[in-house]
């Protein structure tokens, strides 16, 4: 039996409703980055259950519907009764419009897409210090055909009589477009207005008080009983790891599994980071040629994430029963993996909730019943970069808090096909070059990831008056915000041609590099 960490977790000033827009999370975050709290819920909360979490304001997300059609996504209308502000983004504006009274329909002008101007009619409130003419993104091809009564217009655009509206009496607020992303010139300064000016927020969310919050909640359900954390090196496990070892102290237990698929030089330098320079205890767990023998013919990628992490569940298993006994397991979930698993996305044909089929890997979420563990999740009312703050200000170096991602499985989904020994040390080589080199040009921190494939096919090749038949190596380079989409890196050209000299120079059974400038989408960041 697993159960779920401590429920004294803070109450949200802003509650985000989502309605399957996929900028959801993106509102979430923007609202953090103003340090006040903010959740995201599904459409069907009640007005009782809002009340019970008492929140200064309400956002209303975007999402893929129509209004007007059947078994569309709504709110529970008894929310406009609660006397809480809110702001409808997109979506949410016609919701409001709709169940308020007003009317929507099918754009009668052009629908409007990407970059827009937008003309402040009404700076005030909601629009306090937005400069008319200013860039908006739209996303709709549905606008406000009449709006209900009691609503005045705040702004409009050239396809848009009614691109920002309001109810002030009500403190009811509606925009077309979204300012939560990056495009929106003025986006932030109404998100601020609606934070700090209609919904009277104090900015009280920062890392130093999510720190003392976490680590007091973390005493208080732990006690003086064992805690074991499976230790992956990553940002998410090491920021854990520190804040245990703050909490708790030798009561923690970290277990470090090496799969064989690691960067290189990966397995010793943890050892030696957490264990001997910051005293944190780590079991290291040789399973190499374990893993290894697993993937033996192997070549579907999917097959081979679900090898890797149910490997690593036997493993766990194992050597927690041989280290135990432990009352608790700690776990670096994180927000997004909570809302993922609500389950809030909307099918827009039926109006109901869909499950996001998310990438296996090796997490620990799997555990057999009988190991009994409860949860320890400290981290999961937080981002990826609100993580890295907190790792930071525990004192994590930067070459942990500001590393690049790296996939649970490893390198052996950047190799194409079945794995071998001879493949993984031959990778392992040319994505350190890779890594190096880009640091060396100090590019590093300006590049989401930067890493090397290899591809299971041979080309032929010279080198000196021998002819060679030998694998390719992908360099792939990215740059991004959050990963959600990724831009192809353009890196100097010097630097490229160094890698490649590098990688067929100094990686035995490689003759051929080749660079991969697909931008996601429609690619994805990773080949497998």
């Amino acid at each position: 039996m697993v159960e779920s960490q401590f429920s004294n977790q803070r109450k949200p000033s802003i509650v985000i409703i989502d309605f399957g827009s996929q900028y959801s999370e993106l509102i979430a975050r923007r609202i953090r980055e103003t340090e006040v709290y903010s959740i995201v819920v599904g459409y069907t909360i009640t007005p009782q259950q809002l009340m019970e979490l008492s929140p200064k304001g309400i956002i209303l997300s975007g999402g893929p519907s129509s209004v007007y059609e059947d078994r569309a996504p709504m709110c529970d209308p008894g929310i406009w009764d609660l006397k809480i502000p809110v702001l409808g983004v997109c979506y949410g504006m016609q919701v409001m419009v709709q169940q308020l009274g007003g009317l929507v329909g099918a754009a009668t002008g052009k629908a409007e897409y990407g970059k827009a101007p937008l003309e402040v009619d009404d700076p005030t409130a909601l629009l306090t210090n937005v400069e008319s003419g200013s860039t908006m993104w739209m996303s709709h091809g549905d606008s406000v055909q009449q709006l209900p009564d009691g609503f005045v217009r705040l702004a409009h655009t050239l396809n848009t009589q009614d691109a920002a509206i309001a109810s002030h009496s009500r403190h009811l607020y509606g925009v077309q477009f979204h300012p939560e992303v990056v495009h929106s010139q003025y986006g932030m300064v109404m998100i601020r207005n609606f934070v700090y000016n209609i919904c009277c927020c104090q900015p009280n969310w920062t890392t130093s008080t999510f720190i003392d919050e976490a680590i007091n909640n973390v005493k208080e359900q732990v006690g003086n009983k064992r805690v074991l954390l499976a230790l992956s090196g990553g940002v998410d496990s090491s920021t854990l790891a520190f804040l245990l070892k703050k909490a708790i102290g030798s009561q923690l237990t970290c277990m470090f599994i090496d799969q064989g698929f690691m960067r290189k030089g990966e397995p010793e330098f943890l050892m030696e980071f957490f264990d001997q320079k910051f005293n944190i205890n780590v079991e290291y767990i040789n399973a190499r040629e374990r893993f290894l023998s697993k993937l033996k013919g192997v070549v579907d990628p999917e097959r081979k994430r679900k090898i890797i992490g149910e490997e690593f569940i036997r493993v766990f298993e194992e050597e927690s029963l041989r280290l135990g006994p432990f009352d608790y397991l700690a776990q670096g979930t994180l927000y997004p993996d909570v809302i993922e698993s609500s389950g809030t996305n909307i099918d827009p044909k039926t109006g109901e909730r869909i499950a996001v089929k998310i990438k296996s890997h090796h997490n620990v979420g799997g555990l057999p019943k009988d190991l009994q563990f409860k949860l320890v999740e400290p981290l999961r009312t937080l981002f990826k970069d609100e993580v890295r703050k907190v790792g930071q200000a525990l004192g994590l170096p930067d070459e942990i808090v500001k590393r690049h991602p790296f996939p649970g499985p490893g390198l052996a989904i950047r190799i194409l096909g079945e794995v071998s020994s001879e493949k993984l040390n031959c990778l392992r080589d040319a994505d350190f070059i890779v890594r190096e080199e880009v640091a060396k040009a100090g590019l590093y921190h300006e590049i989401w990831q930067a890493f090397a494939v290899l591809l299971p096919v041979r080309s032929v090749g010279v080198m000196g008056d021998q002819r060679t038949y030998a694998w390719p190596i992908v360099i792939r380079c990215v740059s991004s915000e959050d990963g959600m989409t990724a831009d192809w890196s353009r890196l100097p050209e010097g630097l490229l041609e160094k890698m490649s000299n590098r990688i067929v120079n100094e990686v035995q059974g490689v003759n051929r590099v080749v660079l991969d400038i697909t931008s996601k989408p429609p690619g994805t960041i990773e080949w497998e």
